[in-house]
C-alpha cells in the first residue's frame, strides 16, 4: 500500500480556483466605478461564504 494510501488530491482547489476567476469576472464586470470593482474583487474571495450563507437563509437552518 505505501504511497497509495497518501493520496493528495486537490480538486476542490480547482473548483475554488474556476469559482474566483468566474465569481471576480462576474462581480468586476458588474462594477460602475474602480471602487466597486476592488469591492467585487473582495466579493469574489469570499463567495463560498455568501453562497453558504443565503442556503442557510433559505432552508431557514
Amino acid at each position: 500500500m505505501g504511497d497509495k494510501a497518501n493520496c493528495n488530491c486537490h480538486t476542490g482547489n480547482a473548483v475554488y480556483g474556476l469559482g474566483l476567476i468566474g465569481a471576480a469576472i462576474y462581480f468586476i464586470s458588474q462594477a460602475t466605478s474602480f471602487i466597486m470593482g476592488v469591492l467585487g474583487f473582495v466579493k469574489a474571495l469570499f463567495w463560498p461564504a455568501f453562497l453558504v450563507y443565503e442556503a442557510f437563509s433559505y432552508f431557514a437552518v
